[in-house]
This record gives structure tokens, C-alpha cells and sequence, in this order.
């Protein structure tokens, strides 16, 4: 995953960038980058944050880098921005999305005359300069841009950076958020629309499915309009990715969050529970919905300890990241002992986090444990953004709970298992429960879920859930 910020300001604009691509550092954990132009030119930092937050590893290239217009992101992967000079010009360019299609596209781009690219991810060709050849295939940037997104398959959104402006770009699907805000005497676009809010941006507005934006530091125009394909906003960014203070499509992430809490409090016939918490910190707004609704007393029977390891996954191996996960939350013992206690979390992916997290809680003195997920079972991996890091789908406890159940016509069955009204489903559900011995265990309906965030449902991409695009 990652997330990008870009600003065009008529004074210098690095501070605001600096601080804009920082609010982005919960979606991403590998590099962070920075691209300004002004005076002397482009100039750029890259820097590996893997052990070290955004803002510490740049503080002194803030002091150094000068410019009117920059863009910047956080990364999962691929160093990036990417400076880049062609026949439309120079221009830096950053990226958030998926390439599925990387093999094929490369070898197009060599029998179109392509002779070599310079750029390396793991010794794999990085996919943000193999946008930019793809967007130098047009006459024009908003030409190449709308080429790259009809040509990939996955998701791209863009920043270009160029030396009379930004070019923001968002996925044709809108898969990933691009907001657009605005202050005197400048314009900014972000991933995640509470970045800017305390640069003092108010939200102008949201660009729509594939629609591209030029941004100068008098206005936005419309380089390229929405495409009128459909809407297929991934859902998971409100159930987990997405920062509690943003807000997509005019819907809040917290609120949709409480409301999932409330939805599954409403389906909920468990009675005699001392109290209701959410497993730190992911859960705690579909605690509070839930404890809202039904009434039981919220509580903190652990506490996340932050200052060293803020986020479980800055780790890159699994089993550090399990136990990052675990040397984090500090429980309190007089909350929990002799307790019944229900916990809800966001989702349920491996299962690993969760069996270690009720284990403790159990050796902590807790009578009873019942978990309820604020979303349905995960049947699949995305293949739209970089979220996963699972090898295989096997690696999703539900997926291997039915693989278990069903052998060799696991996948013909699936769709028997994301339908909560059948047997299969109820029998999955158990299956998890008892691997991970706990008291009861309940998930989110998709209708629900969907409810949750309102509007059209088709409008929300749900292939995790359900397989189906």
C-alpha cells in the first residue's frame, strides 16, 4: 500500500509537503520520497524508513530542498518519486496502485522501441517507472496518463510533478482516494483527505474515477473528466487502512466505523457481558458503536504501548511483526480477571495476532472471550492494491479452514462460505472459533457492512470478501 501528497504554493511549498506526505506514514512502512521544483530546478530525497518514522529521516533535507511545487509518498515498496526526462518534457512522477500486467506491459514497451529501464524494486523493474514510459506513450501527459490507466490492469493513481505545475491523477476505478484541497494561495492533492486539514487546507473537492486534475497554486482544472465506467472504491480502506480522521466520498471513516459496531450489536443475542472493548487500536471505534447501541459498558482491558513501535507491521517479517503485535498491548489485570468480555476487531486476516492476543487475556484471568469482526470472513487477496503480504491464500484462516473442509473442491464451494444464510458459513465460523478457542465468535454481514457506509453498493469493490469483481 502507500499514499502520496503534492502541493503547488505561491510561496515555498516544502514545509506543507513535508508534513502532508508524514499523515501518510499509517499506510506504508518501506520509503519515503520527496520531489520539489523551483528555483534550481527538481530537486529529490528517497530515503528507507523501514526503521525509522517519515519525519525523522527528512528533517534535514526539509531544511535544504526549496520550491513552489513538490510531491511526495509513502511507499510499501518501490522507491519512488521517480525523475524522469522525455519528449513531454521533465517531470517527477510517484504512484499508489497495482500492476498485475507488469510482464506483458514490459515487453510491449520493448517491441515499441524501449531499450532498457534503470530503476529496480527487489530486481524486479519498479512499476512507477513503467508508468512513466506508459505515460510518455501520449502526445501530452493527461494523453499518457489516460493510457497507462486504460492499459494497466490493477489500479494506478498519479502525481506528476512538472515545472508549471501537478498533475493529479486518480485510478479509473477509484479504487484509491484523491482529494483536492485548498488554501490562500494554494492547492495541494492527497491520498488521505485529513493530511491537510492542519495546514490549514478545507477540502475543495474529491476528483472522481479516473479523472485527471492540474493543479497550480491559483487553480484546479479539469485535464481529463471522470470516466463514466463505475465506481469501485475499495471498501477495506474504511474498515482498516484508512486514517479514523479521513473521509472518502463524502462518507467518515470513524462513522462508518461506529456504525459497523452498532450493526453488529443489532444481530448480537449475547447476554451477561461485563464489558465491551476494542482490541487497540483498529477495534476501538467498533467498540464504541457497539457499546453505544447495546448499552454494556465500554472498557480498556489492554493498553497499546506506542512510543517505540507504533505500528505492528513496520516489521518485515511476519513473526517479528506477531510479536511487535504482542510486546505492544499491556493488559490490565483487574479488568480482565474473572471477566466476560467481548472484544471486537476491525478483521480477521491470518489469525496469528488474535490466537496470541486471547491467549494472553486468558493467562490474564479472563472467564470468558467472545470476539465479533467488523467485517465479513476474508476469502481473498487483493489484487487491485498492494495490501497483502500473504504468500498464498491459504495463508487467510478462512481459506484454509475451508481447504480443510473441503479438499480439493475448496474453490468450487467457495461461494458457499461468504454466504452468511448457509450451513457451510456457520460451519466455517465454528471451524475459527475453535481454532482459536475462544467463547463465541461472530463477523460482520457484507450487507451490513455495506449499509454501514451507505449509498449505491455497487459502487464499493468487495473482491476480499467475496471473490467477485
Amino acid at each position: 500500500m502507500g499514499g502520496f501528497f503534492g502541493v503547488a504554493s505561491q510561496t515555498d511549498c516544502v514545509f506543507d509537503l513535508f508534513f502532508g506526505i508524514d499523515y501518510h506514514s499509517h499506510l506504508g512502512t518501506k520509503r519515503g520520497g520527496m520531489a520539489v521544483y523551483g528555483e534550481d530546478g527538481f530537486q529529490r530525497q528517497i530515503h528507507n524508513i523501514e526503521n525509522s518514522p517519515f519525519r525523522t529521516k527528512f528533517e534535514r533535507d526539509v531544511e535544504e530542498m526549496h520550491g513552489n511545487f513538490g510531491i511526495g509518498c509513502i511507499s510499501d515498496n518501490e522507491p519512488q518519486p521517480l525523475l524522469v526526462r522525455s519528449h513531454l518534457g521533465n517531470f517527477a512522477i510517484t504512484t499508489v496502485g497495482r500492476i498485475n500486467n507488469i510482464n506483458e506491459l514490459v515487453e510491449d514497451a520493448f517491441t515499441n522501441g524501449m531499450t532498457h529501464f534503470l530503476e529496480q524494486s527487489g530486481g524486479n523493474i519498479n512499476p512507477t517507472e513503467l508508468v512513466a514510459a506508459l505515460v510518455n506513450r501520449g502526445r501530452t501527459i493527461p494523453e499518457g496518463i489516460r493510457y497507462a490507466q486504460s492499459v494497466i490492469d490493477g489500479s494506478m493513481s498519479i502525481l506528476i510533478l512538472t515545472p508549471k505545475g501537478i498533475y493529479a491523477a486518480r485510478d479509473r476505478f477509484g479504487r484509491t482516494p484523491v482529494s483536492i484541497g485548498k488554501k490562500d494561495g494554494a492547492y495541494c492533492a492527497s491520498f488521505e483527505s485529513f493530511a491537510f486539514l492542519n495546514l490549514n487546507y478545507d477540502l475543495c473537492k474529491e476528483l472522481g474515477p479516473g479523472e485527471i486534475d492540474f493543479i497550480t497554486p491559483d487553480s484546479v482544472e479539469v485535464a481529463s473528466p471522470p470516466l463514466e465506467e463505475g465506481m469501485k472504491i475499495c471498501t477495506f480502506l474504511w474498515v482498516y487502512y484508512g486514517h479514523p480522521s479521513s473521509t472518502y466520498e463524502g462518507v467518515s471513516v470513524e462513522e462508518m466505523r461506529c456504525n459497523c459496531g452498532r450493526a453488529l450489536a443489532d444481530r448480537d443475542e449475547l447476554k451477561d457481558i461485563d464489558s465491551v472493548a476494542g482490541i487497540p487500536d483498529s477495534g476501538t471505534p467498533h467498540a464504541i458503536g457497539y457499546a453505544n447501541k447495546s448499552g454494556i459498558p465500554f472498557s480498556r482491558p489492554f493498553i497499546k504501548y506506542t512510543p517505540t513501535w507504533s505500528r505492528s507491521f513496520m516489521a518485515q517479517k511476519q513473526s517479528q511483526r506477531n510479536r511487535v503485535a504482542h510486546m505492544k498491548l499491556i493488559p490490565v489485570s483487574k479488568l480482565i480477571r474473572g471477566k466476560r468480555l467481548l472484544l471486537i476487531d476491525d478483521s480477521l486476516v491470518r489469525g496469528t495476532q488474535l490466537r496470541e492476543t486471547t491467549g494472553f487475556l486468558y493467562h490474564s484471568g479472563a472467564k470468558e472471550l467472545h470476539i465479533r469482526l467488523a467485517c465479513p470472513p476474508i476469502m481473498c487477496g487483493c489484487k487491485y492494491l498492494n495490501f497483502s503480504r500473504s504468500s498464498s491464500e491459504n495463508d487467510l484462516i478462512a481459506r484454509r479452514v475451508i481447504s480443510r473442509l473441503e479438499g480439493d473442491k475448496a474453490a468450487e464451494r467457495l461461494h458457499l462460505y461468504t454466504n452468511p444464510d448457509t450451513p457451510e458459513y456457520a460451519r466455517m465460523v465454528e471451524e475459527i472459533r475453535k481454532e482459536l478457542n475462544l467463547t463465541s465468535l461472530e463477523y460482520l454481514r457484507l450487507d451490513d457492512m455495506l449499509a454501514s457506509i451507505g449509498g449505491d453498493p455497487c459502487r464499493f469493490c468487495t473482491y476480499c470478501w467475496t471473490g467477485k469483481e
